[in-house]
């Protein structure tokens, strides 16, 4: 059976690198003609598996303007689609859909002094097409960034982080929050303990407040739960759009 699938909607892309970070943490970088999208928003690989058309989201790792596409994922050993794109190599076609999806962009976000991005594992990627665009940093003083993760071998496009802050120096304050292993410099928490221990803004030098703080979050449900209700309970409320608050976030499964 001949799997059709819908040009319309899906770019045939070509895999131009293909990068392991560690055991399950891979990056697909991906050549292909997509529209327009804002940063934070996710596009969608597809593969032909068998006689079926199957498909997941992926956050836009890259710029709008950037190019190629970045794709930062974790393989599921039983999954149908992950382990298979983790053995693609430089030249072999990916589906890609044509147009991105998404409301967790800055453009969702209130004013504020200080811009906290929090988050879990890949879900990195969205912050980092974030801050690879201009917007964050001229409408925030200072920018936190915090990425947790297991173990240090997890900790991510450390070069793009620091290009960062080679940009913009002291704006930017970046933390890693590593739980299962020792790490030099690292808080050695989860995001939650971190911010209820008064730890993580020790560290930053700034307060989490309504008056002044704009909080992303993204990542592991279960923290961005916990992590709402920490922040709902010093006053700050959830962005809706018919009811601007502090709290903007995206669950990453």
């Amino acid at each position: 059976m001949t799997v059709t699938v819908d040009t319309r909607k899906w770019s045939e892309g070509r895999v131009v690198e293909r990068y392991r970070w560690a055991e399950r943490l891979y990056s697909l970088r991906v050549e292909a003609e997509i529209e327009p999208f804002e940063a934070g928003q996710f596009g969608r690989l597809g593969l032909v598996v068998g006689d079926r058309f199957v498909s997941r989201p992926y956050s836009y790792v890259n710029a709008p303007d950037e190019r190629p596409l970045d794709f930062y994922f974790i393989v599921i050993p039983d999954g149908v689609l992950t382990p298979r794109l983790a053995r693609l190599q430089p030249g072999d076609s990916v589906w890609v859909a044509r147009r991105a999806a998404g409301l967790f962009t800055l453009g969702q976000v209130p004013e504020g002094r200080h811009l906290w991005l929090l988050a879990t594992g890949t879900a990195l990627g969205p912050f980092l097409s974030i801050l690879k665009t201009g917007t964050p940093w001229r409408r925030f003083e200072k920018i936190v960034l915090v990425h947790g993760v297991r173990t240090r071998a997890e900790l991510a496009y450390w070069d793009t982080i620091e290009s960062f802050r080679r940009a913009h120096g002291d704006r930017l304050r970046f933390f890693a929050s590593v739980t299962r292993e020792p790490c030099p410099g690292a808080l050695p928490m989860r995001i939650t303990q971190a911010i209820e221990s008064g730890e993580l803004e020790r560290r930053a030098g700034l307060e989490i407040r309504p008056e002044d703080s704009q909080v992303m979050i993204c990542g592991n449900p279960d923290m961005v739960r916990d992590t709402v209700a920490l922040l709902k309970r010093r006053g700050l409320r959830e962005n809706l759009r018919k009811q601007p608050g502090q709290i903007t976030t995206e669950r990453y499964w």
